[in-house]
């Protein structure tokens, strides 16, 4: 139910018992590339450690918290991604450490282990002054369990309740005066992450829970009693996993006990709990359905990018044609009034306009699309539904060995392959994460949008957004088919496990709270890949400015080629090209765009603009995508393929979808996984991309 809603798989491959595990599922902004990486070094300061069950909005109450202020890091001893900083308050200094959701330290995953040694002070952690507890006000069972393992440690703790508002909506008996009354000696703060609300309240707690453990002689001092009385010892900093294990399963039943008294004094059984149908029950019956919930993910994925693409188009037209037009003929004044029109025709003012601003304006065209997309996901994933996704499609991650929660990894690449890559590090097993990293390259990532969309409008028209969308489509359908073979071939001895995960409840995202954390995504995107489009656009430019031949008239000079095919970046292009004669565009032009695209996906676009040159923004003809960049592109492709330039079209976008991912990516695998697997994803990439696209066009040409 709602209160402490659950949704559970219990299917396996083989005979054999498997132990379940929590799924953390962290913010996309967390994981962004352009974080730094760390271990924690003891600063001296107070150490304050969030602990709390997965999506009992933790996070979002860490990041309203300190904001911009966070810091990415690697846990001690580990790669599991934390977050940590420094929080200022009345003139004090705290340090402070979110760690991954976890709902006992009893870990059973990289990610719960992190948490269970930051809240014990074990493995290179320092002992916590104050454990914040953040406490699902929905879902009390689950939060007491743990609630009742942070007691037992012996630690100063403050207790941060979350979603009361969902609470009190479903008619829930708990509340922040009962919880006081029956946990007297606990301090009880009333909290949202969403909207700030009960930040300072909470600071006011940690503060005064830090004085008492000042004046007092040791901290444990002025830590709760033990909920219980129990003849367990527990397990100190330096003791292993194993004791915690056995400490856990020990204590468990008296938990438990515990647990049951302290809900009936809340006034609120589990009979009664199971009784009421609320609305989420009602929405997760069709949501969670095997068949329909697959059918209204697939709706809602068509509507996400339908949505990105009608609105975005004509943004992307603005900067990609208004704005350029201004700035360039801004530059054409500048230079006219300082060295005279000649000027105009000088490597210097080539170099300006069709290198920084080119680079500059390609960079601007990704924001449309990027922000849509960040505001849409960021409304599924705050609202509860990106978590009934991942359940979902359980079923169909265990086709090829892995299980919901791999599936979430999956998603994150739809936004950015990097960021992808390090979420596969929460997940249990070493196999799973490697194949899960195998896959993560076929998800198509944002960066690839942009070409969509210059292709399907010039090529689809009215149907562009069908094809963008039938794109992602194909993205899931690769991933999946990709990893029937793998699951066959390299990673046949994979076995799944049963997958349990708690559901968070539905709720209306705070719209300040979410274009906050949509523009710190925007930003560090632009911030991370600005230089690499930028630098990269210039390069070309050079490449494109030397040149092969005389020219027709003669005339042809450094910076001053009549065409780039004459120009080295032409000649590199056009030696490729000849490859892609079966997959219909044997055209330099889209082999020098995909030689870029080995470096990142996001100069495909800047690239093919470069190589057409094109530079009159005024010369554009239609709107939404098909103007000068799009035409041109229609009568390469038209040419390449004998008269079928959709089918051409499809075989390009299929194979930008499947081939190597950005430098960065593959860097990111070597790091994790080794030069070998690195290696052998760039080659599956390649093939799996050129088979494809042979295979489209070879068919469409016959049916269009």
């Amino acid at each position: 139910m709602t209160t402490d809603a659950h949704a559970e798989h219990q299917g396996c491959d083989d005979d054999e018992p498997h132990a379940g595990g929590h799924h953390h599922r962290r913010g996309l902004m967390v994981l962004l590339p352009a974080a730094h990486h760390h271990h924690h070094e003891d600063s001296g300061y107070p150490r304050i450690v969030f602990v709390g069950n997965p999506n009992v909005g933790k996070s979002t109450l860490f990041n309203a918290l300190l904001g911009a202020n966070a810091t990415v890091m690697n846990a001690p001893g580990t790669t599991v991604l934390i977050e940590a900083g420094h929080l200022h308050h009345d003139g004090r200094m705290w340090d402070v450490v979110d760690t991954p959701g976890t709902a006992s330290l009893d870990a059973l995953s990289p990610d719960e282990q992190v948490a269970g040694e930051a809240a014990m002070g074990r493995a290179g952690n320092p002992l916590p002054d104050v454990i914040v507890d953040v406490f699902d006000a929905t879902s009390p069972s689950k939060s007491l369990y743990l609630l009742s393992q942070l007691l037992d440690l012996g630690r100063p703790v403050v207790v941060a309740v979350t979603m009361l508002d969902l609470a009190e909506r479903d008619h829930a008996a708990v509340d922040l005066d009962r919880l006081a009354e029956v946990l007297p000696h606990l301090s009880f703060v009333r909290v949202d992450g969403r909207t700030g609300e009960g930040a300072d309240a909470l600071k006011e707690a940690v503060a005064a829970t830090l004085d008492r453990s000042h004046e007092a002689d040791s901290p444990a001092q002025v830590a709760p009693s033990r909920p219980y009385v129990s003849s367990i010892t527990v397990p100190g900093p330096t003791d292993d996993q194993e004791a915690v294990s056995r400490w856990v399963r020990n204590s468990a039943d008296e938990r438990f006990l515990w647990v049951a008294a302290i809900i009936a004094r809340l006034g609120e059984s589990d009979d009664v709990a199971q009784e009421r149908m609320t609305l989420s029950d009602r929405l997760d019956r069709v949501l969670l359905h095997p068949v329909a919930g697959i059918a209204v993910f697939l709706a809602v994925m068509y509507a996400v990018f339908e949505a990105t693409t009608t609105l975005a188009g004509p943004l992307i037209d603005w900067f990609d044609v208004t704005l350029r037009g201004w700035l360039a003929s801004g530059i054409d004044a500048v230079f006219s009034a300082v060295a005279g029109s000649g000027s105009l025709d000088g490597w210097f003012h080539s170099l300006l306009v069709d290198g920084l601003l080119d680079g500059s304006i390609t960079v601007l065209t990704f924001i449309p699309p990027m922000g849509i997309m960040f505001i849409i996901l960021s409304l599924l994933e705050d609202s509860g539904y990106l978590a009934r996704a991942a359940f979902v499609m359980d079923r169909a991650m265990r086709l090829i060995g892995l299980d919901g929660r791999a599936f979430l990894p999956l998603v994150v690449g739809f936004g950015c392959n990097l960021p992808a890559l390090a979420s596969t590090r929460t997940l249990p097993d070493s196999r799973q994460r490697l194949m899960t990293g195998l896959l993560i390259p076929f998800t198509s990532c944002s960066a690839r949008l942009s070409v969509y969309i210059v292709l399907a409008y010039a090529f689809f028209d009215r149907y562009a957004g069908l094809a963008i969308f039938l794109m992602y489509v194909a993205s899931m359908a690769i991933i999946l088919a990709v990893g029937l073979v793998l699951r066959r071939t390299q990673f046949s001895d994979l076995r799944t496990q049963p997958f349990a995960m708690g559901l968070p409840p539905y709720q209306m995202p705070k719209v300040l709270q979410l274009l906050r954390s949509v523009l710190l995504r925007l930003w560090a995107f632009i911030r991370g890949a600005s230089s690499i489009i930028i630098t990269m656009i210039v390069i070309m430019w050079f490449l494109s400015a030397i040149p092969l031949t005389a020219g027709a008239a003669g005339t042809n000079s450094f910076g001053h080629v009549d065409e780039v095919e004459h120009s080295l970046y032409g000649a590199v292009a056009a030696g490729v090209a000849p490859v892609f004669e079966p997959a219909g565009f044997n055209d330099w032009h889209a082999s020098a765009a995909l030689i870029t695209g080995f470096v990142a996906k996001e100069v495909v676009v800047g690239s093919m603009s470069q190589s057409y040159a094109i530079q009159d923004a005024n010369q554009t003809e239609a709107q939404e995508g098909t103007g000068t960049l799009g035409q041109a592109v229609h009568r390469s492709f038209e040419r390449s393929s004998h008269g079928h330039p959709q089918a051409a079209a499809a075989a390009f976008m299929i194979f930008i979808l499947a081939y190597t991912p950005c430098l960065a990516t593959v860097a990111e695998m070597k790091r994790q996984y080794g030069t070998r697997t690195a290696t052998k994803s760039v080659l599956m990439g390649l093939a799996v991309a050129y088979v494809l696209a042979v295979v489209i066009f070879q068919i469409g040409r016959l049916l269009v």
